[in-house]
């Protein structure tokens, strides 16, 4: 309430003051030109003022009008002093409050993952296989830098690894994307750690560590649009209660994304206050210089990070295509672009995909075109939008053409299954092929169900969203018609004017969350870069009075004090929101600390301990690729495999170790093991025996349709061969099965079987 009243007395005496200087201006000479009146108004300088009066008043007596000006912008050194101070009081709580949200965001991960797999009472190898979904190889890697005798030696060996996938020398780190490794094996060394923390416990920590920087930045990204920070807290609340929605840290600690995805949060803060109007120029560096080192990690730690970026291009390069944000601030953010993917590509041993990148393709398009028009937003109405189609026209001709161009001189092996994918993915294609079909099958790339609308429309998020998105983009439409009609761009804003959609950083967002959600109702893996940025525009919109404000003069409202009211609602509404949600998450959220189920999995305790005791050390093996990711990472053994859906070859060997859930005969999949030098093969239950509502993205189903052994009858699809399943078949220990195989290992989820290097035919 304090912070409301602050609000109200200043709106309030702003107004006052502008009386005051509209009733002194009217008593000053006839003459004073208007321009001097509106810079006035607007708060500018004494020495300007005279600059300007010396050069515009009209009359013989300057001198006298200058004396009659002068008192309307003196302003008490008091009050200034005062509002510095609670300026600076009101930053100094909302840091406060920043930094306490992410830090007991930590805390509250921390301790349930640690009670969820019971972490801190587990042995070292049951701790291992906590890193689900294949997330555990990235950890193996962190293992061996540290077990190296020095950082420069593992790093080498990681870059000439022979040791993971059988039959092939691998550059692990470009591969694999292992620099979060390498930095946080670095900092273990150098700091001394090991002294007084288990390595694995850093690594954890790292990861929880990265997530307080995440929800501090979508904090401060809040407050930073709205003005205060009781949004920042709001978009925080929201994120924890849909935390099974925006992020995946709960089910896989070491994955890419869990790295990558808060150096973009801290990226798109910045950006947010780079595009501001309302902050100074050191200010601006700031966020210039964060803008440019989070853009730089975020390329660095993760494969996909340049597709993001250019879905933040294009947001960006509707703004200034629609004149939206000064040319200079889009001419250092594609500084900014353009260094970072220079020195990403160094680091990246001159990774050709970032050359044949869209996001490379977009700044080329775009560059060229504004240069080729340089009177662009010239013109009236007609004239402008024919310039602008013919604006996009260049662009995208220039990027496709110069992508096109780069993947001629420079082949990348995945561009051509990319477009096949989306081809089938939108229905304009249909394949028999196994990678296609499996890629679609995976929850992350399929289209989200209802539950994940339904969850945020529990947690109040949803409807609050879509009314504030709503306003915003009606705001920002008429903001293009005014450019697109003529209007110059403004860059003092006011509350009292009801335009929330003037202000640039408020017009990215709209772009933001319209790019991001379309994405997010095509895969549902985007929700991750979708929900959190959902969270933190509502809290912005219900805290911000400017929103309130654009919508009393779409009504006209004249019964109440447009501004009060505004700033009442942007406290009143978040407040009534904050008290529903803690009544009504905050017990559930505690409670999940306590009600938790032990995760322990011993059949893959007892495989791990066979092969780490009876297996030899040059084995290979063969089986799921989030399996052998665990057995990676338990017995350093080296595998035919890995869980990286990125690489089409490794896709291609995934599916030649599935052919053992096919019907082909024994001697076809002896053939495809052997060729990848496979040692043992494990033939998981869950696979071979798998029950699925879905049933046409089973494994075998997928196996059966690439194979050509399906029969579709009156709608059912059957499987048809002369050879049986694989792996009902070899467990029974018939020829020719035995002849090929011989099982060394079973338990009620495993079965192992050695490859024999000397086929004996027995009868």
């Amino acid at each position: 309430m304090t912070e409301l009243r602050c609000r109200i007395s200043e709106t309030l005496e702003g107004d006052n003051e502008e009386e005051e200087e509209e009733e002194e201006t009217q008593q000053s000479e006839p003459e004073l030109d208007t321009k001097g009146v509106e810079k006035l108004s607007s708060g500018a300088t004494d020495e300007n003022l005279q600059q300007k009066d010396g050069s515009e008043v009209k009359g013989d007596e300057p001198e006298q009008e200058e004396e009659s000006i002068k008192p309307a912008v003196r302003t008490p050194r008091s009050s200034s002093t005062s509002g510095f101070l609670q300026r600076l009081v009101r930053v100094f709580f909302g840091c406060l409050a920043a930094v306490a949200c992410g830090m007991l965001y930590a805390v509250y991960l921390s301790t349930y993952h640690d009670r969820k797999f019971w972490f801190s009472t587990k042995q070292e190898l049951e701790r291992e296989i906590t890193f689900q979904e294949g997330s555990g190889l990235y950890y193996y890697y962190y293992k061996h830098m540290l077990a190296a005798p020095s950082f420069e030696r593992g790093f080498y060996e990681l870059t000439i690894d022979n040791k993971t996938v059988s039959g092939q020398t691998i550059n692990a780190v470009e591969r694999l994307s292992l620099y979060p490794e390498l930095i946080a094996s670095f900092v273990y060394r150098v700091t001394g750690s090991q002294d007084f923390v288990e390595p694995v416990y850093f690594y954890v920590g790292a990861v929880f560590g990265l997530q307080a920087v995440y929800v501090t930045a979508l904090f401060v990204c809040s407050w930073v649009m709205s003005g205060t920070w009781v949004a920042g807290m709001l978009a925080v609340a929201w994120y924890v209660i849909n935390r099974s929605d925006t992020t995946k840290v709960d089910h896989a600690l070491p994955l890419r994304d869990n790295w990558a995805l808060p150096y973009f949060s801290c990226q798109v803060a910045a950006l947010t206050g780079f595009l501001s109007n309302n902050i100074s120029s050191a200010t601006e560096m700031f966020c210039y210089l964060t803008m440019s080192a989070t853009t730089f990690t975020f390329l660095l730690v993760w494969e996909h990070s340049h597709y993001i970026l250019f879905i933040q291009g294009l947001c960006l390069f509707l703004l200034d295509s629609f004149d939206l944000v000064p040319p200079r601030k889009m001419a250092d953010i594609h500084k900014v672009y353009l260094s970072s993917l220079f020195l990403a590509y160094l680091f990246q041993f001159q990774n050709a995909t970032l050359l044949s990148s869209p996001l490379l393709s977009l700044l080329i398009g775009s560059v060229l075109a504004r240069y080729f028009q340089q009177k662009m937003k010239m013109g009236p109405l007609l004239a402008r939008v024919m310039k602008l189609f013919l604006h996009f026209h260049l662009v995208f001709t220039t990027g496709i053409t110069f992508s096109y161009l780069v993947k001629k001189l420079i082949p990348v092996s995945d561009s051509d299954f990319i477009l096949k994918f989306l081809e089938v993915k939108f229905g304009l294609n249909t394949t028999i092929d196994f990678v296609t079909n499996f890629l679609l099958c995976q929850e992350s790339l399929q289209t989200p169900g209802q539950d994940f609308f339904l969850r945020l429309t529990q947690a109040s998020v949803l409807p609050f969203y879509l009314l504030v998105l709503s306003v915003c983009l009606l705001s920002t439409l008429q903001t293009i018609y005014r450019r697109l009609s003529g209007q110059p761009m403004k860059t003092d804003h006011r509350l009292e004017d009801g335009q929330i959609g003037e202000q640039p950083e408020v017009i990215y967002h709209v772009f933001h969350t319209l790019f991001f959600g379309g994405l997010a109702l095509l895969f549902e893996g985007m929700k991750y870069l979708w929900t959190p940025y959902v969270c933190m525009f509502t809290a912005f919109g219900v805290c911000c009075p400017g929103l309130w404000m654009t919508v009393f003069k779409w009504v006209k409202l004249k019964s109440i004090h447009p501004v009060v009211l505004s700033l009442i609602l942007s406290t009143a509404v978040p407040t009534i929101i904050g008290f529903s949600l803690w009544r009504e998450y905050c017990p559930r959220v505690l409670a999940e600390l306590s009600d938790l189920p032990e995760f322990y999995d011993p059949d893959t305790v007892e495989l791990i301990s066979w092969i780490r005791s009876q297996a030899p050390v040059a084995a290979v093996f063969a089986g799921s690729p989030h399996l052998l990711a665990t057995i990676k990472l338990c017995s350093g053994a080296a595998v035919t495999s890995l869980p990286l859906y990125s690489d089409v070859n490794l896709l291609k060997r995934t599916e030649d170790t599935y052919q053992v859930y096919a019907m082909r005969s024994a001697e076809d999949v002896y053939k495809l093991l052997t060729s990848q030098k496979t040692n043992y093969v494990i033939i998981e239950e869950s696979i071979c025996n798998e029950l699925s509502f879905n049933k046409g993205c089973r494994i075998k189903d997928l196996l059966d349709i690439s194979n050509g052994h399906v029969v579709y009858d009156k709608g059912e699809i059957y499987s048809f061969s002369k050879h049986g399943r694989f792996c009902h078949e070899i467990k029974m220990n018939y020829s020719p099965y035995t002849n090929y195989f011989t099982r060394v290992f079973w338990n009620r989820s495993y079965h192992v079987y050695k490859v024999n290097s000397v086929i004996s035919f027995q009868y």
